[in-house]
């Protein structure tokens, strides 16, 4: 099969798992009665976060037979994510909205959980760059860390539970969109039904995750351009439409909270937990195009995390975001 295709198939494998698991998520927060905020930051943000996810495992851990192609698809996946929300995906929010509310139109995310996220984010990703300079030889050290993105992660959703019941009481509560597809199938509305979605979703972005690693591997190869350029640049701008699209459509109904919790969110799961694992099982080490694209994700965030503080966020500022994408995108395809 053609390479190209083979890509757009898994591609569109990916999107559709998603959203099948994404759906079953919305219903899951809306049974236990959580906030939006909590729902948009870790239900739909690791939800729409599985594809982006699925990747770098899958390529890690079972891969191709070339064992240094699986490392860079890998490193790329995982640091290409973080960068792509924080700059891409955030200029594209505001040039969906630029028309209706103006370049100085504000955008009104709830502040607390914005800047929680943010926080979060930063620590972790500053704990990924740091490993960057402890070499392979001193396990110790990259264990540490490791374990330390993952302990963040564990006490930042504890504290975005802590905050849940108090959201709902004032009026944030989740609700679903729309039916669960195996309901829309004819089947009963049930906590087993709801589960078997779950489960489907995942195997199904798994499935999709294996094949669009090997379709990077032959592409790589067709183009002459190396897997862990290929995998920062390409693989994210693929796997991250659902929180693209999620986050468009919020942000046009006026739903901010959610529209940036889903983006934050998944900063902060992709930020501590995937570098964790490229910690231990990659060489992890800071290469110009690495490198470079820590720093910009880190610029986009400290940019953001001001605005949140300041709380005048307006539409002109995400797309400074946008800026820094297209600024790193002509470094690395230039130097």
């Amino acid at each position: 099969m053609n390479t190209w295709v083979m890509l757009g198939l898994m591609l569109l494998l990916i999107v559709v798992a998603a959203e099948v698991f994404t759906n079953a998520l919305e219903h899951l927060g809306e049974r236990l009665k959580i906030s939006e905020g909590v729902t948009g930051s870790l239900f739909a943000a690791v939800g729409t976060a599985m594809p982006e996810s699925m990747v770098p495992l899958v390529a890690i851990l079972a891969g191709t037979d070339d064992a240094h192609v699986n490392e860079e698809i890998g490193v790329g996946a995982i640091l290409g994510a973080p960068l792509m929300l924080s700059t891409l995906t955030l200029g594209l929010m505001a040039l969906s909205v630029v028309r209706r509310r103006g370049l100085r139109g504000h955008l009104t995310p709830e502040r607390k959980g914005l800047r929680r996220d943010l926080h979060f984010f930063q620590l972790a990703f500053g704990l990924s760059l740091l490993a960057l300079f402890i070499p392979h030889g001193t396990p110790a050290g990259r264990l540490s860390l490791a374990i330390g993105l993952v302990f963040v992660y564990f006490i930042y959703v504890m504290m975005t539970l802590r905050v849940s019941a108090q959201l709902v009481a004032d009026g944030h509560g989740t609700q679903a969109h729309a039916p669960m597809y195996l309901c829309r199938a004819g089947l009963p509305d049930s906590n087993l039904v709801l589960g078997t979605q779950l489960v489907l979703g995942f195997l199904l972005l798994i499935g999709g995750a294996k094949g669009f690693v090997h379709a990077v591997h032959g592409l790589a190869g067709a183009i002459g351009m190396s897997p862990l350029l290929l995998s920062l640049l390409i693989i994210p701008v693929a796997t991250e439409l659902p929180e693209k699209v999620n986050s468009i459509l919020w942000i046009r109904r006026h739903k901010d909270t959610l529209a940036f919790g889903n983006i934050t969110g998944a900063m902060v799961f992709q930020g501590s937990l995937l570098p964790a694992i490229g910690i231990m099982l990659t060489p992890w080490v800071a290469s110009p195009v690495v490198l470079s694209g820590i720093l910009v994700t880190l610029v986009a965030s400290t940019w953001l995390t001001v605005l949140a503080h300041r709380g005048q966020l307006m539409v002109w500022h995400l797309l400074v975001n946008g800026a820094l994408y297209v600024s790193y995108l002509l470094f690395v395809l230039l130097v």
